[in-house]
């Protein structure tokens, strides 16, 4: 029995499962354990250390196709990182190898026929297997680092999301070759048609996987990355301010230096002006440029006005 409504936190979880029995084997997915008695979904999450939010927004996702109509910055990102990653070991070392062998038993092992559909099944659980070791290896080291406060440069959440295909078409093709071709084997049928039920379930959870990487997933990868740059941003402004606040003060002749600079004076008018050598004037512009990092004249004309070494009217009145 299949009950649409949007589940929430006080609801039982026995009462989610009893409506939606598809979802077992997320629960496995997500690590949460049988034998929970009559305790709500919050309680459980709680005690079995799930993320009862990003939970409930998977489950109301598979079961109504509820999805968030803006991204939504409470789904965890790990907890949706584990869910997955526990999913493909579901399907990649169970699911896969248990309808092979049940179709191995429902097929006569002489008939050519049994050799095409079990090859063109290790042809589908073959591209399976490549679609998903991918993400594995490249996907999801890239979210851990994410979550690590790592983004990579040559890597991006919209470069997965562009060449993430879906996957289901030869399950489509294998399903309906044994419906219309295959013939009728009297008790060997019911087993065969066990294996069909078998594949179709198989199918739509293979599709709804997809589409909660797709629509739930790489909206939250998308939100982490934006964070990570504004942080980024943030942290290179706070490093610039405590650069400027740790820099080495000028001296009082410093500062008269680069007054005179900015009105435009040669080292000898200034050496003249200040009553020292050229020497002097060299040295002092020289320490001037390496604490304050500023090697041009507009740099300098900033930093004064900046710093309240010049009126700025008077400096736009000598322009």
């Amino acid at each position: 029995m299949k009950r649409m409504k949007l589940y929430e936190a006080d609801d039982k979880m026995i009462d989610l499962i009893g409506d939606n029995y598809s979802m077992l084997q997320g629960l496995n997915a997500f690590g949460i354990h049988l034998g929970f008695g009559d305790k709500t979904v919050s309680k459980i999450c709680d005690e079995q250390g799930v993320d009862c939010h990003t939970f409930l927004t998977v489950v109301n996702f598979l079961i109504n196709g509820y999805a968030p109509k803006n991204t939504d910055a409470s789904i965890s990102v790990k907890t949706l990182l584990d869910y997955l990653r526990a999913s493909h070991r579901f399907f990649l070392d169970f699911q896969l190898p248990s309808i092979r062998k049940k179709l191995e038993e429902s097929l006569s092992k002489s008939d050519s026929l049994t050799l095409l559909i079990l090859r063109l099944y290790d042809e589908y659980a073959h591209d399976i297997r490549v679609h998903m070791k991918y993400e594995e290896k490249t996907l999801f080291p890239y979210v851990e680092a994410l979550l690590h406060g790592v983004q990579k440069t040559d890597y991006n959440v919209d470069i997965f999301s562009k060449h993430h295909s879906d996957t289901t078409g030869k399950f489509h093709e294998l399903k309906n070759i044994i419906i219309k071709y295959f013939p009728h084997n009297g008790l060997a049928n019911n087993q065969l048609t066990a294996t069909l039920y078998d594949i179709y379930n198989n199918e739509e959870w293979l599709c709804n996987h997809s589409n909660v990487e797709e629509v739930l997933f790489v909206p939250a990868i998308r939100l982490l990355e934006q964070k990570l740059k504004s942080d980024d941003v943030s942290a290179r402004i706070s490093n610039m301010i405590n650069k400027a606040d740790s820099m080495e003060p000028l001296s009082e002749r410093e500062k008269e230096i680069i007054v005179c600079l900015v009105q435009g004076m040669s080292n000898k008018e200034i050496a003249t002006q200040l009553f020292i050598s050229v020497n002097t004037v060299i040295t002092h512009r020289r320490n001037i440029f390496r604490k304050l990092q500023i090697h041009s004249l507009a740099g300098l004309t900033i930093y004064a006005i900046a710093n309240n070494l010049i009126d700025k009217k008077c400096f736009y009145n000598n322009e």
